[in-house]
């Protein structure tokens, strides 16, 4: 396992949120300053960045306001409860418990997963979650349970505001259990908060030199389903840009992820940024699970680019 400065052990966010960091982080950590004041992960997603940041204070944002209210019951919900309320769920809607019972118990086999056991109990979870009026900690371990039963594990809400993704195929395993029971224990001692807004209205007012900012947008280029039916766009991506610089010249560290080129694209707004401010930023090359992640390679069309971006 790799360790921070501080031999601080890297802990795993408990969702299988898309984008999501960890994999990276023995990239990405190193090239963060060593001193910290206030970490801000600006668009925070799975939380797997700011929950293994030292820092003497965080500041978690995402504009999915369900995500961050289910931090917020992570924190504040006392952990031996969390799990009742969690096992009491299951229990409640018939879902499958593997580690418990195994697969024989449900008709099932490993191999093609727990999906048509769970599909009826699963929807009846899923209608009675968003027919729920009360968004109170049970709501957000509702969210949660449906999380761990979904299709791969993911977070989606139609335009209505409803969780519309199927069943999937795993359960609460053990090694779920695990990264929420860590994760409970890591939130639960930072000094964070949990905010909703777009980068644009995030007030940097009161940043200087001592924090830093975590940028890790939405990728131009990428079809990810947080990206479909344009959720991110040129425009956003310019608009980004020009919050970088702004925090450029207040004299406010920050990072940004993204990528150059993926899959035969570029991201040619990002591109000539750097170009045109090269005396400004440094660009770090991140090498996880890529063919090649060199900035200058020929051949563009086999592999993705992702990078870190800082102004320090």
């Amino acid at each position: 396992m790799y360790l921070q400065r501080n031999e601080k052990k890297i802990i795993q966010s408990p969702l299988n949120y898309t984008g999501g960091k960890f994999k990276l982080l023995p990239q990405i950590l190193p090239l963060f300053p060593e001193k910290i004041n206030c970490f801000v992960d600006l668009f925070c997603g799975g939380c797997n960045v700011g929950i293994n940041v030292n820092s003497k204070s965080v500041i978690y944002n995402d504009l999915n306001e369900h995500l961050l209210y289910l931090y917020n019951t992570f924190k504040n919900l006392d952990k031996d409860i969390t799990f009742e309320l969690i096992y009491k769920t299951i229990n409640d809607y018939q879902l499958s418990l593997v580690s418990e019972n195994g697969y024989e118990f449900y008709n099932c086999e490993s191999g093609k997963g727990l999906g048509d056991y769970n599909r009826e109990h699963f929807l009846k979870l899923r209608k009675d979650f968003n027919d729920r009026k009360e968004e109170d900690y049970y709501y957000y371990i509702m969210l949660y349970v449906m999380i761990v039963y979904a299709f791969n594990n993911q977070i989606r809400f139609n335009s209505k505001g409803e969780f519309n993704l199927p069943v999937g195929k795993r359960d609460f395993n053990k090694n779920m259990q695990n990264k929420l029971s860590e994760f409970i224990d890591r939130i639960k001692s930072q000094n964070c908060k949990f905010t909703c807004k777009d980068f644009r209205t995030f007030d940097v007012a009161f940043f200087n030199n001592d924090d830093f900012i975590y940028i890790d947008p939405p990728y131009l280029i990428t079809c990810a389903t947080y990206n479909e039916q344009g959720g991110w766009n040129e425009q956003d991506e310019k608009d980004l840009l020009s919050f970088l610089d702004n925090l450029t010249e207040n004299n406010i560290r920050f990072a940004l992820s993204n990528l150059l080129r993926s899959k035969g694209k570029e991201n040619t707004l990002l591109i000539n940024w750097l170009k045109e401010n090269t005396n400004k930023y440094k660009i770090h090359n991140l090498n996880y699970g890529y063919s090649n992640s060199n900035y200058q390679t020929k051949n563009r069309d086999s592999k993705s680019e992702e990078v870190l971006v800082t102004n320090y």
